[in-house]
């Protein structure tokens, strides 16, 4: 779409427009929203790019399971830590330049890991990436809030879930195919050099508000205009009982979804079903594809039949009795464990309501620091349990070694992923606690 010169002079307007003037349409709209999320995309593939390259990693820089988790999550690290800083970032300065210095140091991050000649610089690099892209996803969030109906920010949350797929499909079996051929460090360095193409881009197209544009935008004037501390921020976000659980649920939905096809599935499914190498990244991409189709199916029902505890509490049940058949049961048919995988995949995209019901939950002036503290939920599931589950495999690993890689056996494995399950059954009793809430109510305690 073509963006009138005379808009783009006007990006410093911050009024929400009269009642005569229309809202944006919903194809610039979306343009605006889909560079936030081209952000999103780089970020969920450097997430999971590690768990197609092990042998290549645990190689090249000498290190076991212990150091390759930590290595992955060094990411995780930093975004977790940036998440709360992002949220008020962006309730203050807005999303474009937040945007627009995420997708540049997400550049320089990703040349410092692809040149990495130690441990060190290469777990530097990760850190880079992960505070970097930390922003896309509260910034998607704060710009569907301006140019997107209320109606259909649930929907919204779970097309950038199904986005950020789009990333970690590629970095699966694509990824894989690409190594083969060019070898890791060639790959990661065109993919550094794409996302400061994002950043010109949004730096040429996005603006917070329509207002910048000519159009009225969609967001309701601010409860409480007065600016509050970080720390008073937090405060009261937390002080709502769905504040803090909403905090603490998604991450045993998702540590477990990025720990397995992030990390250690790809050596789980080569040791003990075997696979080669692609085929296992290939099962990996079927189980993330599955995560990204129901993201935006949840969210648009959730907002058709007006509930969201109940998808959220039932999609995570399955989840669980999905990844402990997966465990406990150990080698299986390849249709059978395909099967599995997606029906995980499906079961998990309730996580995604998450955000909805923060955003019913707090006061509009609250919305991206609500975001930012759940998003830091999100990522502390494998932040945690990415490097946990390498510590476990490195207490029971037998010696067993090949081509100059760890080899664990299935009962490491299924003793190690056992993490994985209590972080799981722990976030279903917190869903149980936690309180329902509506598309369109107001704040609640």
């Amino acid at each position: 779409m073509s963006i009138p010169e005379s808009s783009r002079r006007t990006a410093g307007r911050a009024e929400l427009g009269g009642v005569d003037t229309p809202f944006p349409p919903l194809r610039l709209a979306w343009l605006i929203w889909g560079l936030a999320a081209a952000l999103y995309l780089a970020g969920f593939f450097h997430r999971v790019a590690p768990g197609v390259i092990t042998s290549e990693l645990m190689r090249d820089f000498g290190i076991g399971a212990t150091a390759l988790g930590n290595l992955s999550a060094f990411y995780f690290y930093t975004y977790v830590a940036m998440q709360v800083p992002t949220g008020i970032l962006a309730d203050r300065l807005g999303a474009r330049p937040l945007l627009l210095w995420g997708a540049v140091f997400a550049s320089l991050g990703g040349l410092l890991f692809a040149f990495a000649p130690s441990f060190m610089v290469a777990a530097a690099g990760r850190a880079l990436i992960g505070a970097s892209v930390a922003v896309a996803f509260i910034c998607m969030l704060k710009l569907a809030t301006y140019w997107l109906d209320a109606r259909h920010f649930a929907m919204a949350s779970g097309l950038a879930l199904c986005v950020g797929m789009v990333g970690a499909i590629a970095a699966g079996a694509p990824l894989r195919l690409a190594v083969d051929a060019f070898g890791w460090q060639p790959v990661m360095t065109v993919i550094a050099l794409s996302t400061l193409v994002l950043a010109v881009a949004v730096a040429w197209a996005v603006y917070d508000n329509p207002a910048a544009y000519g159009y009225r935008s969609h967001a309701r004037p601010p409860s409480r205009p007065k600016r509050e501390s970080v720390f008073s921020s937090i405060r009261r976000v937390l002080s709502y009982r769905n504040g803090w659980t909403l905090v603490l649920i998604p991450g045993g939905v998702v540590g477990p979804l990025i720990t397995f096809a992030g990390l250690w599935g790809v050596p789980f499914l080569t040791t003990h079903h075997g696979m080669s190498t692609h085929e296992a990244a290939t099962y990996m991409s079927a189980l993330l594809l599955s995560w990204a189709i129901s993201g935006p199916l949840v969210g648009a029902m959730s907002d058709r039949i007006m509930q969201r505890k109940s998808l959220y509490l039932g999609g995570t049940i399955i989840a669980l009795l999905g990844w402990a058949v997966l465990i406990v049961v150990g080698p299986m048919p390849k249709g059978i464990l395909l099967l599995l995988l997606v029906v995980i995949g499906l079961a998990s995209g309730g996580m995604i309501l998450s955000f909805a019901m923060g955003k019913e939950t707090v006061p509009t002036h609250l919305a991206a620091t609500n975001a930012g503290l759940i998003n830091m939920g999100v990522m502390s599931g494998p932040m945690l349990l990415q490097p946990a589950v390498g510590w476990l495999l490195d207490r029971l690993w037998d010696g067993t070694s090949q081509d100059g890689s760890p080899l664990y056996s299935l009962q490491a494995f299924q003793l190690a992923f056992g993490a994985m399950l209590v972080w799981t059954i722990v976030s279903i009793g917190l869903l149980l606690i936690t309180r329902e809430t509506q598309p369109e109510g107001s704040a609640r305690a």
